[in-house]
């Protein structure tokens, strides 16, 4: 059967999307399982991946937004090298393919003999990559090299062998090298994972009807996006907002956009007027934008539509040339991968809610980034907090929103690992905006560290209160205090022994008066 003339009726075409996505899943079961560092193993901060020959992503696990939107860049970033089957690749640069540094991306080039035959790629945040500030999320950062450092897509093995003085070169730039090999092993054997998976679903049903099934599939999550959105008519909408500082001064950082749902069903996002790029490291690639992007539109969709590639061929996307959206070399971007995403994604759905398409309240809109560091460790996790209420519905609380999917740090987890305790860990009472749904509430999660350390703050929604829908009350605003007195949204600490780090995160917005 040849890849022209394959044909899936809706069942066959439901089976291979489940073949595909569960190796998927299987990649990821197997990078939790070997991963050394609690962010990774515990808090599953990482995403998984798999990508046919031409580089189209066909499968995606249940991870990370974030990476995954974003991740088709890296493997086209390593396909414009010279690659050949059997090679790993690995790489961070944001100008090359990458999100910010810590988010390490391996991509395994899958090869039946010396033809390749597809990607598997799998990205995973580092508790630290190296640079100016311990966890490598640093604050006042100005430009990357200050945030670790920066690898283009290089070939880390090759016939199935690691180079080995390239590994070092790596480990010896970071400041928990032994922690850093075990989590890297761990993903090579997820990526591992990934193409014995793709080599045996292609000997099963043959290369032609695999090669079929991927095209079939991209095309009809696009079918289906675009049915949704013609479902929802022609609109137009109009947001702003703004981030709370960037990290150097406390100056907005405004964003804006114009939506447009037209007769064809497509989606049109117009950023002009959004900051240009900023000196502080809230700025983020133009991959982040476009993973924001497709992660609203897929808010939209119902939960049986594959989430490939396919679903964003139906966005066009407007975006100012090295803007705080779609920034440059050698801009910064640690925090932009973090909390520049999230306010995009408030700010898209905004703008849908000012078209007339019933959305969700914003949420918390911040991970509250949490990185700490000591003599031989660093610790980095971010926190959940409310969801916002929607027209069926309260929002959940104490659960990362928005472009963050990842679990929280047990505290036995935590404690076991590093110099600290954890006094209070609690859903912050009454938090969540008021309406005839309630917001999600945020949580609270009190640390008294036991030797001297710093800790580096990367916050938002500290002033800028989550906002209501249809007449809900906004959500309550985060705060961020040392041995109780209130500290900024972005600032990098000194700790002595017994001082006690409370955060507490915002609330998600109510929906209807």
């Amino acid at each position: 059967m040849s890849a022209q003339t394959a044909r899936f009726d809706p069942l066959g075409l439901a089976v291979m999307s489940h073949a595909v996505a569960m190796i998927a899943e299987d990649m990821g079961s197997v990078l939790m399982r070997g991963a050394l560092s609690p962010n990774i193993r515990e808090r599953r901060d990482a995403s998984c991946a798999l990508f046919d020959a031409r580089g189209r992503m066909i499968a995606q696990a249940a991870h990370i937004p974030v990476h995954l939107g974003a991740m088709p860049e890296s493997v086209r970033a390593v396909m414009a090298r010279p690659y050949a089957s059997g090679d790993v690749w690995i790489l961070n640069d944001p100008n090359h393919g990458g999100s910010h540094l810590p988010d390490l991306t391996l991509v395994e080039v899958i090869g039946d003999g010396s033809e390749v035959i597809g990607f598997a790629a799998v990205r995973a945040h580092h508790a630290d990559v190296g640079g100016m500030s311990p966890g490598s999320m640093p604050f006042g950062a100005t430009e990357l090299v200050q945030e670790g450092i920066v690898i283009p897509p290089v070939r880390l093995v090759a016939g199935g062998v690691p180079d080995e003085a390239l590994l070092a070169l790596l480990l010896a730039n970071v400041r928990t090298p032994g922690e850093r090999r075990g989590d890297l092993a761990a993903q090579r054997a997820a990526c591992a994972t990934g193409a014995a998976g793709w080599r045996a679903l292609r000997a099963r049903v043959g290369a032609s009807a695999l090669d079929a099934a991927a095209g079939a599939l991209l095309d009809y999550a696009e079918r289906r996006a675009s049915a949704r959105l013609e479902e929802v008519g022609v609109r137009r909408g109009f947001a702003e907002d703004a981030l709370e500082g960037d990290g150097v001064t406390d100056a907005p950082v405004p964003l804006r956009v114009e939506v447009a749902i037209t007769a064809s069903g497509r989606l049109q996002l117009d950023f002009t007027g959004t900051s240009p790029r900023v000196r502080g490291n809230v700025n983020c690639p133009v991959q982040v934008t476009r993973a924001a992007s497709l992660f609203v539109l897929r808010t939209l969709l119902a939960d049986d539509v594959p989430t490939n590639e396919g679903i964003a061929r139906v966005i066009d996307l407007k975006v100012p040339d090295d803007s705080c959206i779609s920034a440059r070399w050698p801009a910064a971007v640690a925090a932009g991968n973090v909390e520049m995403s999230q306010r995009i994604t408030d700010l898209l759905f905004a703008a849908l809610a000012d078209a007339g398409v019933p959305v969700i309240a914003q949420g918390q809109g911040t991970m509250n980034n949490v990185t700490f560091g000591g003599a031989g460790w660093t610790f980095y996790e971010t926190l959940g907090g409310g969801q916002g209420a929607s027209a069926v519905g309260a929002g959940p609380s104490a659960v990362h929103v928005g472009m963050s999917n990842t679990r929280n740090t047990p505290i036995e987890s935590l404690e076991r690992a590093y110099p600290m305790e954890i006094e209070r860990y609690a859903i912050r009472r009454g938090s969540g905006g008021k309406g005839k749904h309630a917001g999600g509430d945020g949580v609270v999660r009190r640390y008294r560290v036991l030797e001297y350390c710093t800790v580096t703050l990367l916050t938002e929604r500290r002033h800028r209160a989550p906002t209501g829908a249809m007449g809900g009350r906004p959500g309550a605003p985060g705060r961020n205090l040392l041995n109780g007195t209130e500290v900024p949204a972005k600032c990098r600490l000194q700790l002595q022994p017994g001082d006690v780090l409370t955060i507490e995160t915002p609330g998600g917005g109510g929906w209807g008066g």
